[in-house]
């Protein structure tokens, strides 16, 4: 039976800057036919055992035996590198030239896969200006059509609305029969039903396995993913940024507002009166305008003087600086999360959140310098508060950002995706925290989210892009 096979493999794969991912001591057969998941916490080294298993860890003792040839990756890091490769050598590829080019394709299969993901009308845009989820559709079509035997899906949901995660699960349980996949996954309700073997990771060691466990089995493993939650009491604001704090009741309000690029109309019409205390939740599908919508509200996207916008009682375009509209808002999102690439201390990424910069050019008092720090203990990181930002995993980097954007206690406070990547139990610690926040009162919240299980208790205004479309 073909196969790949790691004996006592030792080894690492090496992440961003010096950062590395060590690989203990794995022993790890994956037959053809077989269908596994991984699951542990961020930065166990979920990542770093697919990364051996088909061949692109640093092997320092051990072996890896395969006659399994034909492989692909369908990961956030393989999304890096092709942007990567995009910016250094200033291409700007179309989007059918990275579909059709480079693999001999499943003709028949990939006709489906652009049609199941709608990708046709997208086919002659620049890869560049496609969305997070675009570009997760587009490593998808390109490694399921590709004639693989093996196929790793690291986190493949992520960044997918709730009719793309349908479409795809469908898909994946077509192909379950003709292609092994090898999952790695955070979120519980994502788990395919065709999955046969399990493994749960730690320290980059595969602690368990286990083959069509039966339900009892199975929700042992899943038990160690949990955490048990105690009352979680937030840390109080700085006393100094609870002065600044708007005072009025009416935060943001658009009338008829639009985006479009070029001959492309994004949304129009758009009608939105956001007031005090009252907590929204926005959604829609891939492409229709979510984050550009939260741009116009942050001063982030040009066209917000082309609209009529009233921000914390300001009117766009009369004189404002950004930092008069910035000052009163906390914002988490992928972009931000992709464009944070400076190498500071987890501590000094926390106190970012009181100037609204990236990277840390001021110092900060005592008192933000100890707020911060209580932070970092209500998340589980102190241990890690002088540990560079950059050799963290990418769960510890979006938890120390989504306290980076709570640590002022904004008036507005925007989560677009805040759980996108983080493990179950991490998950669960933020909704609760996302509800703990809406119940106080402190800061109201724009919650943009996909997933329908990811509802927020106190929230009770919703938002859909759809509402406004072309």
């Amino acid at each position: 039976m073909q196969s790949i096979t790691l004996e006592q493999f030792n080894g690492y794969l090496q992440g961003q800057g010096k950062s590395r991912y060590d690989i203990c001591n794995l022993d790890w057969q994956v037959n053809l036919g077989e269908h596994w998941l991984l699951l542990g916490a961020n930065g166990a080294g979920k990542s770093a055992l697919t990364a051996a298993l088909i061949g692109e860890a640093k092997c320092e003792s051990g072996q890896r035996i395969s006659s399994i040839n034909k492989l692909m990756l369908v990961s956030s890091d393989s999304h890096k590198q092709l942007l990567a490769q995009e910016l250094e050598h200033e291409k700007h590829s179309l989007v059918k030239d990275l579909i059709f080019t480079g693999h001999s394709n499943n003709d028949e299969l990939l006709a489906q896969l652009i049609e199941l993901f709608k990708f046709s009308s997208l086919l002659n845009r620049h890869f560049r200006d496609l969305s997070t989820g675009e570009t997760r559709k587009l490593l998808l079509i390109k490694a399921l059509s590709s004639h693989s035997e093996l196929v790793v899906l690291d986190e493949p949901f992520h960044g997918l609305d709730v009719q793309s995660c349908q479409q795809l699960n469908k898909i994946l349980i077509e192909l379950s029969q003709t292609i092994t996949f090898v999952f790695v996954l955070n979120r519980l309700d994502e788990i395919p039903s065709f999955i046969t073997h399990y493994g749960y990771v730690n320290q980059g060691c595969l602690l368990h396995t286990l083959a069509k466990p039966d339900s009892e089995q199975l929700s042992d493993l899943l038990k160690l993913l949990h955490l048990e939650h105690t009352s979680l009491d937030v840390p109080s604001p700085d006393t100094e940024q609870e002065q600044k704090a708007f005072t009025g009741n009416t935060l943001v309000k658009l009338s008829n507002a639009k985006v479009s690029y070029s001959d492309v109309s994004i949304f129009k019409n758009l009608n939105w009166t956001i007031k005090k205390h009252q907590h929204w939740q926005l959604s829609g599908a891939n492409g229709s305008g979510k984050t550009c919508l939260l741009n116009l509200i942050t001063g982030d996207n040009p066209q917000c003087y082309n609209n009529d916008i009233k921000a914390f009682g300001f009117k766009r375009g009369t004189g404002e600086s950004i930092w008069d509209i910035k000052q009163h808002i906390g914002f988490i999102s992928n972009a931000l999360h992709m464009d944070y690439r400076v190498s500071i201390s987890a501590l000094n990424t926390v106190i970012s959140g009181f100037y609204d910069s990236i990277g840390l050019y001021q110092k900060p008092s005592d008192a933000q310098i100890n707020i911060a720090q209580q932070w970092l203990a209500f998340i589980g990181l102190s241990d890690k508060k002088n540990t560079s930002f950059t050799q963290l995993s990418y769960g510890d980097q979006r938890m120390l950002l989504i306290v980076r954007a709570m640590v002022k206690h904004p008036t507005l406070l925007i989560l677009d995706e805040p759980c996108l990547g983080l493990d179950e139990a991490n998950r669960q610690r933020v909704l609760l925290l996302i509800e703990k926040i809406c119940a106080a009162n402190t800061s109201t919240v724009i919650y943009v989210n996909h997933h329908a299980a990811d509802k927020i208790k106190g929230i009770e205004n919703y938002l859909k892009m759809e509402d406004f479309s072309c």
